[in-house]
Parts: structure tokens; C-alpha cells; sequence
């Protein structure tokens, strides 16, 4: 499926690197269908890119980058919704906003993206704990990781990325394991 995108041009999307959100992003309800993007930079983020609307992209990172004791407690509804039948099926990610400064920038814990990556469906779930906040600043956390990871990080993007993007097949994401207790 050929793809244009605002931010990315004209992408080649296979069916393998399709996510479907059937309840859509929160505030972003009709769009369902999505693709994730490395943009060939050096900072871990991804992007969540709408399939139906060219303008609509999410920054993504995986929380665990920034914050080491989030896990995520999906309910008994949650893990029927997503047809999770095992933690090691899923990659969670936090939806960032990024302002002008991005110092400044912020990652939504509240509100984790869930992937099911062996059916390749996502739900953004709203964890009932109050212990994390909609916006957590990361930014100096961020740094200390990628410091910590560059020149590994670097010899893998110059093999991976092609026009300074790069789009990720669902099978080639890892389990992030964030998914620690599943309430049945």
C-alpha cells in the first residue's frame, strides 16, 4: 500500500508493518490504522503514523527507556481487547509531546500504547494506578541513555535506515516485557 505521509513523503506500507488501533488513539477515534517509523535520527523516538490521514504522526518511546520500574497492568477486558494470551506477545509505548524546546518534552504514562505484535493490534489503555503522570518529563533520562547506547546504536541505524527513515515490521520489535502483571 503506497502511503503519503506530511512529515515522512511517500512510504510503501506491507502489510506486516500495519498496526490496527480499533478504538483509535484517545481524541483520534477514527483513525484505526497506523504504521510505525524509525526517522533515522539518533534519539529512540518512533513515530505512530496514521494510515488514513497524512498529517496525523505520535512520538513514541518506549517507557522503560526513561523510567526502569514501569510496568503496565492491563484488566481482564483489556487483555480481550488486545487478545493477549502472554506478556511476551507485547511491546508497550508512551506517547510523547514535544514542544518548541525539546528539553521540555514530556512522555504520557498514563496512557501507554500496547501492542499486540503477533496480531499486530494496539489499544492505548488508561492504567487506573495513580502513580503515573500524564506528563513525565524525560528528557535528562533520555540523554543519559542515549549517551550510554550511541556508538552501539549508530553501527545499527547505518545498516537499518534507508532515506532517513525507516519503517518496522511488527515482527521485528522486540517484547519490552513492560507488561508485568496481567489481571484476569
Amino acid at each position: 500500500m503506497i502511503v503519503k505521509t506530511g512529515r515522512f513523503g511517500q512510504l510503501s506500507v506491507s502489510k506486516n508493518e500495519i498496526i490496527q488501533i480499533p478504538q483509535g488513539v484517545l481524541g483520534f477515534s477514527e483513525y484505526k490504522n497506523f504504521c510505525l517509523l524509525d526517522s533515522g535520527d539518533e534519539t529512540l523516538i518512533l513515530w505512530l503514523q496514521s494510515l488514513e490521514n497524512p498529517e496525523l504522526a505520535f512520538p513514541l518511546l518506549e517507557p522503560k527507556i526513561f523510567k526502569s520500574d514501569y510496568s503496565v497492568k492491563l484488566s481482564a477486558a483489556e487483555l480481550r481487547e488486545l487478545k493477549l494470551e502472554n506478556v511476551n506477545q507485547s511491546a508497550v509505548l508512551s506517547i510523547l509531546t514535544i514542544p518548541d524546546d525539546p528539553t521540555r518534552m514530556t512522555a504520557n504514562l498514563k496512557a501507554p500504547l500496547v501492542i499486540n505484535l503477533k496480531l499486530q493490534i494496539a489499544k492505548q489503555v488508561v492504567l487506573q494506578e495513580n502513580e503515573y503522570p500524564i506528563k513525565q518529563e524525560m528528557f535528562k533520562e533520555l540523554k543519559m541513555h542515549l549517551i550510554t547506547i550511541r556508538s552501539q546504536y549508530q553501527t545499527q541505524r547505518e545498516q537499518s535506515v534507508r532515506d532517513g527513515y525507516s519503517l518496522i515490521s511488527i515482527e521485528d520489535i522486540p517484547p519490552s516485557l513492560t507488561v508485568k502483571s496481567l489481571q484476569l
